[in-house]
């Protein structure tokens, strides 16, 4: 079964850090391009990283550039997120899914296998 789960939120005080990990099972993630994603409610789901696993393209939304970084463990089959930095507006809930293709051409409705997501709250 192809899936994506992701894990590591929680609550952090402005200023910390989270490291949050989407393993993925059922596939191996070479051929693919792989998403962090964000939502609050009532917004539309955000893109904040991104990293084709075959030559390692990444991006990042200008909110998290410098604060965020994604990376790979192929051992594990598992990709993390680190955040540091973190402000209150990082709260949301982060989700991760794949697609195909270089990340600057794909959109949010490219990408599937959505895994059920982590929260992560940014609070004193």
């Amino acid at each position: 079964q192809v899936q994506l789960v992701e894990s590591g939120g929680g609550l952090v005080h402005p200023g910390g850090s989270l490291r949050l990990s989407c393993k993925a099972s059922g596939f191996i993630l070479d051929p693919w391009t792989i998403g962090w994603f964000r939502q609050v409610p009532g917004k539309e789901r955000e893109r904040v990283s991104c990293i084709r696993i075959i030559d390692r393209d990444t991006d990042y939304a200008d909110s998290v550039k410098g604060r965020f970084s994604i990376s790979r463990n192929n051992g594990e089959n598992t990709i993390y997120l680190q955040m540091n930095n973190l402000r209150p507006e990082d709260t949301a809930n982060y989700y991760c899914a794949k697609t195909v293709g270089h990340c600057a051409v794909t959109s949010t409705r490219d990408f599937g296998s959505w895994g059920p997501g982590t929260q992560v709250t940014v609070s004193s």
